[in-house]
């Protein structure tokens, strides 16, 4: 099975920008090679390991201010050379090699015992690398630190160099006595000196006087007017140097060779030490481009969900950085119960850059590569990805746009199941809207049997009932700000967007009476749908607001009682010992009293006083008792009481929040009469659509309205009387006529051609928008921007608007007998 699909899907969601940007973090071609060959996985535990082992990364250069990344070169095609026998690397390469195999290392050193508990990964990589201490002995003993051969790398070596030092010695001083001589001759200048002519020590000379020294004339001035010659005398002592030179190169090719020889046996090993160092480089620059996107390591769930949170196409984040702008991150869900995602909503409003977020990061999820969205989002494995974005009409395949939109749709329907995901932009346009509508909602349903994950964009309105009807696929809408007329590039699941095609129109000020044409012609109950839409929009953002509004003052509550319930039992607690201490207090003044009492009795007794007065006495001592004992129950009673009496409170409050404080908004749903039959009138609940009832089953009808025909479930329509059907079809058939007429007249009026020369780029972009909205409504499909040419800036902008419309087919410089690339030329998908 393929597992992406088309050829150029890396383009098409912008992976081949990802591309380059690691490239660029690359610090040598062994990390490069390594980015150019990555390919696309569907083995859970290998992408566990890719992520782990760069997340390992993104902490080492978040933590540490140093990691040796100094010296990757890559030596790989010398080392291959030197595969052969007598051959041998050159002084560059050798101290290239060099420098390289420090650098591996400094790696292998970095990640220690005590880096191995926090970086477990990238540690045991490292252990696998030899370090060669004998090939490092054998380049000390060759090189000096600047990377030349030392000229002690052997004893013959030594003994040529000490040689020619003595013959250069030699000759030095026999040829600046020459020269004294000379100019004592009167045949040199006196500020003369020595020169060198090809690689000849010479004496310069007046041309006049050249013979009178004899000697090799080697070169002579431009002028003609100084002559350079060698004399006799030491013509022999260079040809004796000459010769030391070239010993001196034979004796280091021959040590070269023999370090050749030397590590040739260890080519293998150093070819793995290469591999892992350009891994390391490659694994760096994944972890730098995560700390640009702000990306994490995925939860891998297996579980056959796919839940981001605050996920955001890195490309579009970087673009608006530079702008100075926020880009609004995206909450995506995708489940086995609602494995497709039909996506809605007004044009330039977001739902294009959603597709390709969800493609563009689950590709990068599947390269190895970290993605940037919120902790605690879980992600999927798929086995495929393919998409349907773009124009791929092509001549020399005889492919119509829609053509190739179709032959997208023949694979996917051909090789979808439910391991793969799926990604069409514009679902069933590029030709008639009711039959392209019907098509495109029986591939859905193909799609949706064989459990096939996918995010859809549309804007037909009966794949959005499709959607609200059938099990598996649910709506989502890009959220639009009707009252400012600005998108707000937010998406939310669970219902279907309206196109606002009516209020952006309003918006650009097109005239009220085309716009009241125009609703007429399309019908009422059109408009009454997109109403609803709205109306719903708009009252769950209100309540939403009271929920959340709610939900802070329930917490505030919370609050507050924990607080009292704390203060009760500390109170309780404090009454205690105070009670414990007074009880203590108080036995200890009884015990005394009663001593006191003991002996008072004891002298009555000895006075012989009466017992009644003693039983007296000792019963008003148990009075005194009592009253203690007594107190303390009662106070402890009350204390039991005031927190008795505040959980009964809670336990109230809590039983009264959830109808009180209901956060969802509940659509009271009639009672489905069940007489309906087929060629009943009947229409969709809370809207004036009518339609007849063509098929009916257990679940679903099949309903057409007008000539469009979909499957709605049978809980989602009501029978409504033959005189409200035909009340509502006379209102259609009028408005669709007035539409009609006020549309011919626009067609007549409308210019093609729009002039943009002096504009803001805002302004710039709003108008064209709204042009080519007009463009579209009166099927016009050639259009003009005259914008100027100047520096090019307004119209590169201008064209990356274009490139990112899909009404647009292709843009092109006009003739330059017209204009040239001042204007440009617009031709649009009608």
């Amino acid at each position: 099975m393929q597992v992406i699909y088309p050829e150029n899907f890396e383009i098409k969601i912008g992976f081949d920008k990802i591309r380059e940007m690691l490239s660029e973090n690359c610090i040598s071609t062994l990390g490069k090679d390594q980015v150019e060959a990555i390919l696309f996985s569907k083995n859970i535990n290998e992408l566990q390991y890719l992520h782990n082992i760069v997340d390992e990364f993104v902490k080492i250069l978040k933590e540490y201010d140093y990691f040796p990344i100094s010296h990757f070169y890559d030596v790989r095609p010398a080392l291959e050379k030197i595969k052969i026998e007598g051959t041998y690397l050159e002084q560059e390469e050798m101290l290239e090699l060099k420098k390289s195999l420090e650098t591996v290392r400094a790696i292998v050193n970095f990640f220690n015992k005590d880096k191995k508990e926090k970086f477990p990964l990238l540690s045991e990589k490292a252990s696998f690398i030899q370090i060669f201490p004998y090939i490092y002995e054998r380049f000390d003993a060759i090189l000096n630190k600047f990377g030349k051969i030392r000229d002690n790398a052997s004893s013959e070596l030594a003994s040529i160099k000490k040689d020619m030092l003595i013959k250069q010695s030699g000759m030095s001083k026999r040829l600046h006595s020459i020269l004294k001589q000379a100019q004592k001759d009167g045949l040199v200048e006196e500020d003369a000196s020595v020169s060198i002519r090809d690689g000849r020590a010479v004496i310069p000379i007046t041309s006049s006087k050249k013979r009178q020294l004899k000697g090799i004339v080697y070169d002579e001035s431009a002028t003609g007017k100084t002559a350079y010659v060698e004399p006799n005398e030491i013509v022999e002592m260079n040809n004796e140097i000459r010769e030391l030179e070239y010993a001196e190169r034979r004796e280091i090719i021959r040590i070269l060779i023999e370090f050749a020889n030397n590590i040739r046996p260890y080519i293998e090993e150093l070819g793995a030490s290469y591999k892992f160092l350009g891994e390391i480089d490659f694994i760096r620059a994944k972890a730098k481009l995560a700390i640009k996107f702000k990306a994490i390591k995925p939860e891998l769930s297996g579980s056959r969900e796919l839940s981001w949170e605050k996920a955001v196409h890195p490309l579009l984040m970087i673009s608006l950085k530079k702008e100075n702008r926020k880009i609004v991150p995206l909450n995506i869900t995708l489940t086995e119960d609602n494995h497709i995602l039909m996506i809605s909503g007004p044009n330039a409003g977001g739902k294009s850059v959603c597709l390709k977020t969800v493609g563009l990061l689950q590709y990068m999820l599947q390269c190895g590569l970290l993605i940037p969205v919120n902790e605690g989002s879980k992600s999927e494995i798929f086995e495929g990805i393919y998409i349907d974005i773009g124009d791929e009409q092509s001549i020399e395949n005889d492919l119509s746009t829609y053509s190739s939109h179709l032959m997208n749709m023949k694979h996917f329907v051909k090789n979808c199941n439910n391991k793969t995901l799926i990604l069409i932009d514009e679902f069933g346009t590029g030709t008639e809207p009711m039959l392209g509508g019907a098509i495109a909602e029986s591939i859905l349903n193909k799609l949706n049997e064989s459990g096939t994950y996918g995010v859809i964009t549309t804007h037909y309105t009966n794949l959005k009932h499709f959607a609200a009807s059938g099990n598996g696929i649910i709506n989502g809408a890009m959220l639009y700000d009707s009252q400012n007329m600005n998108p707000l590039f937010q998406l939310e699941i669970g219902k279907p967007g309206s196109s606002f095609a009516f209020e952006i129109a309003r918006k650009i000020g097109l005239p009220e009476d085309i716009l009241n044409d125009a609703t007429e012609k399309i019908g009422k109950k059109h408009i009454d749908f997109d109403k609803n839409l709205k109306t719903i929009v708009r009252d769950k953002r209100y309540w939403e607001g009271k929920r959340q509004k709610i939900r802070k003052v329930e917490k505030i509550l919370d609050n507050m009682a924990d607080d009292y319930q704390n203060e009760l039992k500390e109170t309780e607690r404090l009454r205690k010992e105070i009670l414990k201490k007074a009880k203590e207090e108080a036995a200890q003044l009884l015990e005394g009293v009663n001593k006191k009492v003991e002996n008072t009795i004891q002298e009555i007794r000895n006075s012989q006083a009466e017992k009644e007065k003693t039983k007296k006495l000792r019963d008003e001592l148990e009075n005194l008792k009592d009253e203690v004992t007594t107190e303390k129950i009662k106070n402890d009673e009350h204390i039991q009481r005031k927190i008795d009496k505040l959980k009964e409170r809670e336990r109230k409050r809590n039983e009264k929040r959830p109808e009180e404080f209901k956060a969802e908004i509940k659509i009271e749903r009639k009672e489905i009469p069940k007489e309906i039959n087929p060629g009943d009138q009947v229409r969709m609940i809370g809207q004036n659509t009518i339609g007849e009832v063509i098929q009916i089953n257990e679940k679903n009808v099949v309903v057409a309205f007008g000539q469009l025909m979909t499957t709605v479930s049978r809980e989602q329509v009501e029978k409504v009387s033959n005189n409200q059907a035909k009340k509502t079809n006379r209102l259609q058939n009028k408005s669709t006529s007035a539409i009609a007429k006020n549309l011919a007249i626009k067609r007549l009026t409308f210019k093609s051609e729009i002039d943009i020369r002096g504009q803001r780029v805002e302004e710039a972009i709003s108008n064209i928008q709204s042009f080519i909205d007009e463009a579209i409504m009166v099927e016009v499909g050639q259009l003009r921007i005259l914008h100027g040419k100047g520096h090019g800036i307004l119209k590169e902008i201008i064209r990356e608007y274009l490139r990112a419309e899909p009404m647009v087919k292709n843009f092109k410089d006009e003739h330059v007998q017209l204009g040239g690339a001042g204007i440009t030329i617009v031709n649009l998908s009608l």
